[in-house]
């Protein structure tokens, strides 16, 4: 078969060659033979902490690869440069957000003209002076590498718990500053998830701290002062299929571990009140069953989709009973309204739901059970509920916008139902919202559901066929990727480009229901969803199959490697940001840090043939072979925890060897980033504006 196809990219030098290094692996009587086994580095735990010791000769072939894709690319170093002016110019640099009040402070976050980090400030809390309390750019000096975790100040405004991660592999390094001064004290938590909750006085925090397999099995108290080797140990997880979190209550008389998997959770609770006591649980946990807890004064609420409630109900328990026993129906359960988050405060309880694949918030008055909703009239849009710093009070924080209205922040009265708009989204270079169209259409998927796909194009874009269209997935998890104002977008819909969100079967874009039924036996409706929506593109004249970029990142990467393999031909090209395509060797390996708990969600292979089966048939790496591969571009980070770096290479390689006479095939690998690419604000630009580059030059456009 002649697997050729017209390249946009002319000549280019011989791309390299991975050496073959045949490991062979034997599951379920199924003997199968990785060629490229050995760039997966064997001492992955230790290079996440210290790049500097990966093996040589891996070293050498990322470098190779790294050296191809820059001669592949070096004629759109202009084009480049062009995008990331167009983006920095949309962006705000010497941004504000706007202060949350709590207690006697409000706390926001800033950027300086210039600068990549954000800064966190904090201002009387009526207005006031702004007193930067951690500088972001000063902090990342000298660092190839730099992202901050965020900083949580004690009840007293004293003392704050801030965290940083200097190598992208998302092991946190915690100190505590003198809110007062600015000076850090001298102890110093290593190997974190991140943040911390401080116990009421102010003289302890708890916190997650990571183990070697990257996994937060251990919720540690600190005692402000002394050595983390002292540190108590409060709860240990030894389920290595479950993650652990750790957080607080408004009120400050508890601390929450939440205990959970894609499917299942529990919750341990710990009265501030005896900080030595045991965590006590609340309910046990069972396989796939939810709950969610926010405090109420005097009750729990809880969200849970217990007893078949699908798209999940909020139930109630007094707070010194909360056993499951204890629980009785506060909002019910309604199919195809999909309850996503809910918070408390001193006289309502408030939601975020989704209905109709839009977002809602609805308030309700606890004392005589009134609800009124906040909604918006526009086809798609996105909604963020912020909430309050403060347990006792009527009006709560907001934020909306479409993929044509700048993002708007609002407070919101709960008794007078007001709305005040407190800021909204500057462009400084200029945005007229009437230039563009954003529109939701429907897919027919090939089982006759009916897929959404929102739309961001410019007015005077010919609907002929002829325009090119970046087509965005990701479909997992039960994420759903909001319909929300992206400024640098503009710069594809400003090139003719459509712009298309998929909003594929595995989010919960139309109840738990859609997130059901593209997970394990049934992820292929994932692909074959994505594949739906190019197929209705195309027929509707939006765009054509010769102009369908596709896009995807982590788990949408997977996306990306699966659509590539069943319909090349659909796509001009493919940008897999660190794609997980190597699905089943990684469902293999109980040592990497997200296979356990990632096995609800694909499929536990070890222990089960069938499971095995369901993924062995889509897993990109898997299933590649010799058909018509567009350009495919992959992006990978050297200290990715979650998508390890070995996986887009080991594809990229494999890709190159079946396919030779398709693609090219282009890995950049960041040899000083993790899963989030780089961490400042205009590095993630430069980021952005080369997966651009790669689009534009595909579509013939530059």
């Amino acid at each position: 078969m002649d697997i050729s196809r017209k390249s946009p990219f002319g000549p280019l030098p011989s791309p390299p060659l991975a050496a073959k290094k045949p490991v062979s692996d034997t599951r379920h009587g199924i003997t199968r033979t990785d060629d490229y086994a050995w760039l997966r580095a064997d001492n992955w735990q230790a290079m996440f902490k210290d790049p500097s010791i990966l093996d040589p000769e891996i070293r050498a072939y990322l470098e190779a690869e790294n050296a191809y894709m820059d001669a592949a690319m070096g004629d759109t170093a202009e084009l480049q440069k062009v995008l990331f002016a167009e983006m920095r110019g949309r962006i705000k640099e010497d941004d504000s957000s706007v202060p949350m009040k709590d207690g006697a402070f409000a706390y926001g976050t800033l950027f300086v003209t210039g600068g990549e980090q954000p800064h966190y400030f904090r201002t009387p809390r009526d207005g006031g002076e702004k007193h930067v309390l951690l500088n972001g750019d000063e902090e990342a000096k000298g660092k190839d590498y730099f992202r901050l975790s965020g900083i949580d100040h004690t009840t007293d405004h004293a003392k704050g718990i801030w965290g940083y991660d200097d190598k992208g592999s998302e092991y946190f390094t915690l100190r505590i500053r003198d809110l007062a001064t600015g000076e850090d004290l001298s102890d110093v938590l290593e190997n974190t998830a991140g943040g911390g909750v401080w116990a009421p006085d102010g003289k302890s925090f708890f916190y997650t701290l990571q183990d070697e397999n990257h996994r937060p099995s251990k919720v540690f108290h600190h005692i402000v002062g002394q050595s983390q080797s002292e540190d108590r140990l409060v709860y240990e997880e030894k389920d290595p299929g479950f993650f652990m979190g750790v957080g607080g209550s408004l009120l400050d008389d508890f601390i929450y571990i939440d205990i959970h998997d894609h499917e299942t959770s529990e919750y341990r609770i710990l009265s501030t009140s005896d900080l030595t006591a045991e965590p006590r649980l609340v309910a046990e946990r069972e396989e796939g069953i939810e709950y969610s807890m926010t405090e109420g004064g005097d009750v729990f609420y809880i969200l849970t989709n217990d007893g078949g409630a699908k798209d999940f109900k909020i139930m109630q328990a007094p707070v010194n009973a909360p056993g499951k026993e204890n629980w009785t129906e506060v909002v019910p359960h309604e199919p195809g309204r999909l309850i996503i988050s809910h918070m408390a405060f001193a006289r309502h309880l408030v939601w975020l739901q989704r209905k109709d694949g839009l977002p809602q918030i609805i308030i309700r008055d606890r004392e005589s059970g009134e609800e009124h909703a906040i909604a918006f009239a526009e086809e798609a849009y996105s909604l963020g509920l912020q909430g309050a710093a403060e347990y006792d009070t009527d009006v709560i924080r907001f934020s909306y916008s479409s993929m044509t209205t700048p993002s708007q922040l609002f407070d919101y009265d709960m008794v007078t139902r007001k709305r005040v708009l407190l800021k909204t989204q500057e462009v400084p270079s200029g945005h007229n919202p009437d230039d563009y169209v954003t529109r939701r259409v429907m897919a027919p998927a090939h089982d006759g559901e009916l897929v959404p796909v929102s739309l961001l194009y410019r007015k005077d874009t010919p609907l002929d066929g002829s325009a090119p269209c970046l087509l965005y997935g990701y479909g997992a998890y039960g994420i759903t990727i909001p319909a929300g104002f992206n400024t640098n977008i503009l710069s594809l819909a400003d090139r003719g480009f459509v712009y298309a969100i998929a909003h594929i079967r595995g989010g919960k874009d139309k109840g738990f229901a859609w997130y059901e039924t593209g997970k394990m036996e049934h992820k292929q409706n994932t692909f074959k969803d994505f594949i739906a929506a190019a197929d209705y593109l195309n027929q509707q004249k939006f765009t054509s199959y010769a102009n369908i970029i596709a896009e995807g990142g982590s788990a949408g990467g997977m996306l990306m490697g699966g659509i590539a393999n069943m319909a090349p031909e659909k796509f001009a090209g493919i940008i897999a940001a660190v794609p997980f395509v190597d699905v089943l060797n990684t469902m293999l390996d109980d040592t990497l840090p997200l296979t356990p708990p990632e096995w609800p969600e694909w499929g536990n292979p070890i222990d089960s043939f069938e499971e095995y089966q369901w993924i062995a048939t889509y897993s990109p790496y898997d299933n590649i072979a010799a058909r018509p591969y567009p350009p495919i571009l992959a992006l990978s980070g050297l200290t990715d925890p979650r998508v390890t770096y070995w996986e887009p290479t080991k594809w990229v390689a494999k890709l190159r060897e079946k396919a030779p006479e398709a693609g090219p095939y282009l890995l950049k690998t960041n040899m000083a980033a993790g899963h989030g690419g780089k961490s400042g604000r205009f590095q993630r630009l430069e980021e952005i504006a080369f997966e651009y580059a790669f689009a534009i030059k595909v579509a013939g456009k530059m």
